[in-house]
């Protein structure tokens, strides 16, 4: 990349004003005083709604920003960016939050912006624009210079970034950079546990894999590091593929491929998806999928697909798929998804990453990461029947820090006798919600409901070894101490899923006419125990779900299904009047049974996020298990509790 920055296009201010929007479109010249308050929390959901994403190149450009919402409106349209003549978009804090998609900055790129200002960005999507090309600041006097017509170092971009991400952004991206740098075969690290200073368990896990031209690490430094298993899911296998063969030739070298896995889960069940169908999506959908079986029957990778003799849906969900049957404790994970933490429940480094990375972590066998501080979370004493992991992370979402982005990047180390009691299934809710949370992974130190857990689960004999526990004496960036006896079961309004709001607190009615539990969060062996709990109570007082709603119940591996097959489970469901679907992403990724279809539509969702525009047009309320089951069986939001007082 050049050492002066130079633009001349227009900046494009994501205000909270449509008319603001629209008379930018139009061509009127803004200032930043002029724009008015910034949207904060701008998804990529936003950016490139999974409506769009369906195609893996420079196509993407007509799309940027068509979810952008303010004021309730979606002021931007097709190619409106691209044809506006725009080069910067300006924002307000943690922009980009939501899924890793790098169609998000892809789009953008495609469509012309070549620097994005905002307040504070997330992680996982400031990588991406590293690793494509785009600038990003924090810095709103570098847009002052950059609109005066000002030549700008390229130095004032990299100001607070780590060594390597300076090089990768002077290479003018991560393959670029990658293609000169040398890709030693990783090899176990032994580490003393005699040496050094006190360290966290993540701390501790990237010492282990570090890349052998790296003696040592600090906090805050960029390191490559062995990934024990790299995956990538339907949207972006074909993208992953089309980026490694650009860099490094057709057919690529593969290291271990066969711990490399492709997983079709969340376009599966596009043929029951009404916009992916009344719109005429399923030839764009083919199009990924052909990318990605293309790979997959290509290269000697592990593979999961669809369900055999035609039957709808998938043998599972990427993130429940790898901690029920290939990740283990103090291993490294990176999968195409902000929620791959979710195997962080079994004491492993599980993290989300682009396309790029994922690509380049195919050939070199290494992914990148910031050594990250971490966070603990100690959740001492004991959860009130009926609340949930669910709850605790509506509870921490609700709370100002989170909300202002104060986690952004961190570990979250989930910790305390409350932690301790839970299941793997349960902690794996508390890890696979950081992706919410804006943190870099969660965490929970694996102990003998672990060991347990592989026993049962795969059969695997594991001894967790001394040194897989945070040390006494670690730093952490803050600890965050949380009564569980205090968490009552939680909601999150429509919009963000830090809307959060205690069920007790509501103050209205709220009808509903959709009632969702599936997803990677919500789809696991435990999460079905207590949608039973609630409908066998139900329909045990005669109770089915309630008139004009529907209730539907989606598994997150096939797994799941064999456990409620065997529990005795479906005929409660099928008398409870539930429209069971098989594993997929469905409507949590606004691909099949479960979505809204109209603005009216209400639903009460046990997925993990709730921006606009992810299960459909209409409001998603985010709730628990045990709420969601019991507001289906109500026809409006009510817990457990409330309803059983009702009886």
């Amino acid at each position: 990349m050049e050492d002066l920055i130079r633009l001349s296009g227009r900046a494009l201010y994501l205000s909270q004003d449509p008319a603001i929007v629209r008379a930018q479109l139009a061509g009127k010249p803004m200032t930043r005083a002029a724009a008015g308050p910034l949207r904060d929390n701008v998804s990529t959901d936003e950016i490139t709604p999974v409506t769009v994403m369906l195609t893996y190149d420079e196509r993407l450009g007509r799309y940027p920003y068509v979810g952008f919402e303010a004021g309730g409106e979606k002021p931007i349209g097709d190619f409106d960016v691209k044809n506006g003549g725009f080069q910067i978009t300006v924002a307000g804090k943690r922009y980009g939050k939501g899924s890793s998609r790098e169609s998000s900055p892809l789009a953008e790129l495609s469509a012309g912006i070549r620097l994005i200002v905002a307040e504070s960005f997330e992680r996982i999507y400031q990588q991406n624009c590293d690793n494509i090309g785009i600038l990003t600041t924090t810095d709103f006097s570098v847009l002052d210079r950059i609109l005066a017509g000002e030549p700008v170092p390229i130095d004032e971009f990299l100001s607070g970034r780590d060594a390597l991400t300076q090089q990768i952004i002077r290479s003018g991206g991560l393959l670029a950079y990658s293609k000169f740098a040398d890709w030693p075969a990783p090899r176990p690290r032994e580490v003393s546990a005699s040496t050094g200073q006190p360290k966290t368990l993540v701390e501790k896990i990237i010492e282990r894999h570090l890349h052998p031209g790296t003696e040592r690490a600090e906090l805050g430094d960029g390191v490559f590091v062995a990934a024990d298993w790299r995956f990538s899911h339907d949207y972006f296998t074909g993208m992953c593929a089309h980026l490694m063969h650009r860099a490094f030739g057709k057919p690529a070298a593969l290291h271990a491929p066969d711990h490399i896995i492709a997983f079709q889960d969340h376009l599966i069940l596009a043929p029951q998806s009404v916009p992916h169908v009344q719109g005429g999506l399923l030839p764009g959908v083919a199009n990924l999928m052909e990318g990605h079986t293309t790979f997959a029957r290509s290269y000697p990778v592990r593979a999961h697909g669809a369900l055999p003799d035609g039957v709808p849906g998938s043998d599972g969900i990427c993130h429940a798929v790898m901690a029920e049957r290939y990740a283990l404790p103090g291993q490294i994970v990176a999968g195409t998804d902000s929620h791959t933490p979710h195997s962080g429940s079994l004491g492993c480094l599980a993290f989300g990453a682009g396309a790029t990375e994922i690509a380049n972590s195919w050939v070199t066998g290494y992914v990148r990461c910031k050594v990250p501080e971490t966070l603990r979370v100690e959740v001492e004493g004991t959860l009130r029947a009926g609340v949930t992991a669910k709850d605790v992370v509506l509870y921490l979402l609700a709370t100002e820090s989170i909300r202002a982005g104060g986690a952004i990047g961190l570990v979250f180390e989930y910790a305390g006798s409350a932690v301790r009691e839970m299941s793997i299934d349960e902690r794996a809710t508390l890890t696979n919600m950081v992706a919410e949370l804006g943190g870099f992974t969660g965490i929970v130190e694996p102990d003998e409901k672990t060991v347990a857990f592989l026993k049962e689960r795969r059969n695997v004999d594991f001894t967790v070894e001394g040194w897989m526990k945070s040390d006494a004496g670690a730093t952490y960036a803050d600890v965050i101490r949380i009564d569980a006896g205090r968490i009552e079961p939680m909601l999150a309004r429509p919009g963000d899923p830090g809307n959060g709001v205690a069920a007790s607190q509501l103050g209205c009615e709220v009808a509903v006419n959709i009632a969702y539990g599936g997803s990677c969060t919500a789809g696991k062996r435990e999460d079905f125990d207590y949608y039973h709990e609630v409908l066998r109570w139900g329909v045990e007082r005669g109770m089915t779900v309630a008139a004009g709603t529907q209730l539907f119940l989606q598994f997150g591996t096939m797994e799941v299904r064999r456990y409620c097959e065997e529990k005795g489970y479906l005929p409660t469901f099928d008398q409870a009047g539930v429209t069971l679907v098989m594993p997929g992403c469905g409507s949590c990724a606004n691909c099949g049974p479960g979505q809204s279809t109209s603005s009216a539509d209400v639903t009460i969702s046990a997925i993990n996020r709730n921006f606009p525009g992810r299960s459909g047009p209409g409001n998603v309320w985010l709730a628990s298990p045990y709420t969601v089951a019991a507001s289906a069986l109500a026809g409006r939001i009510v817990t457990f509790e409330a309803l059983q007082k009702t009886r």
